[in-house]
């Protein structure tokens, strides 16, 4: 006789949907809640371990960053968020190399999907579990993550340039006789 077209048969149906309502909040009020006291226990406080942060660019035993410059995370970023800047040296033994200069990170526009960790073939960089990013001023989202050169690695690097362009100049005279 409950009819979801009569009068009667609403009644009964709003009355089913109330009493089912009333259940899970009355089990709800049951259920031992579990509450993290944030800014009390900053240093016991549980993250999940797959929670992305922040990006950082750890560094090796010699204090010096992994990267070698190769910006697979930058065309792997889908809204430009890292910016690299690069210049080409010429090492002792005379081969040409990339070297970092700034590894530029906007935490801002960051959509923490992870595709440039995925991208870096040396393990370069890496989201930590950091979760206190909020600040006044968006630009102190601007990060630059990596160690810069020292002016005498740089000086370094000009002086094997030059070597390389002497012995280069060198053997075309040589070749020219």
């Amino acid at each position: 006789m409950a009819n979801n077209n009569s009068y009667f048969g609403g009644i009964i149906a709003g009355l089913k949907t109330l009493v089912t309502g009333m259940d899970i909040t009355m089990g709800e009020y049951v259920t031992p809640k579990i509450t993290e006291q944030y800014p009390e226990n900053r240093k016991t406080q549980h993250v999940a371990e797959r929670h992305r942060g922040t990006l950082v660019m750890p560094h090796d035993e010699n204090g010096k960053n992994k990267c070698i410059a190769c910006t697979l995370c930058e065309k792997a970023c889908p809204n430009g968020s890292i910016k690299i800047v690069t210049q080409m040296v010429t090492t002792a033994e005379g081969k040409k190399k990339k070297l970092l200069l700034d590894y530029q990170y906007d935490l801002g526009d960051c959509m923490f999907c992870q595709l440039c960790v995925n991208a870096c073939p040396h393990d370069a960089i890496k989201f930590v579990k950091d979760f206190e990013n909020a600040v006044f001023n968006r630009d102190a989202l601007k990060q630059h993550l990596n160690v810069p050169p020292t002016q005498t690695e740089l000086d370094e690097y000009a002086e094997n340039a030059k070597k390389a362009a002497a012995k280069a100049e060198a053997a075309n005279n040589k070749e020219e006789k």
